[in-house]
C-alpha cells in the first residue's frame, strides 16, 4: 500500500480538507466583520464617536486659513454667553475661567 491507496484518502487529502476548512473560517471572520461594521455604523457605535448621522466635514487645505477668521470671531460670542451664565449662576467662576483659556489658546 502506497499513500494515496486506502480508505483514509491520504496526507494530501488532510492537508486539502486543513485548507479548506482555514479558508472557510477566513470567509466566515470577514463576513462577521463586515456585518459588525455595517451595525456599529447604523447604530451610531463608531470609532469617532460621532452620532450615525453627523458626519465630519472635512476642509481642504485652501480653505484652512479661510475657516480660521470667522472662528477667530466666534470666540467673543462664546465669551459672552458663558459669562452671561456665569452671571445667572449656572456654571461657577473656574469653569469660566477654565473655558475661557480653552478658547483663548492660553
Amino acid at each position: 500500500m502506497g499513500l494515496g491507496e486506502g480508505g483514509g484518502g491520504g496526507l494530501l487529502a488532510a492537508r486539502a480538507a486543513t485548507r479548506m476548512r482555514s479558508r472557510q473560517q477566513y470567509r466566515t471572520m470577514s463576513r462577521m466583520q463586515r456585518r459588525r461594521s455595517y451595525v456599529e455604523e447604523k447604530m451610531g457605535a463608531r470609532q469617532d464617536f460621532q452620532p450615525a448621522g453627523q458626519e465630519q466635514e472635512e476642509v481642504p487645505m485652501e480653505a484652512a486659513p479661510a475657516a480660521a477668521a470667522p472662528a477667530a470671531a466666534d470666540y467673543t460670542a462664546e465669551l459672552e454667553k458663558l459669562a452671561g451664565l456665569r452671571d445667572k449662576g449656572v456654571i461657577s467662576a473656574d469653569d469660566f475661567e477654565a473655558k475661557k483659556n480653552q478658547l483663548l489658546g492660553i
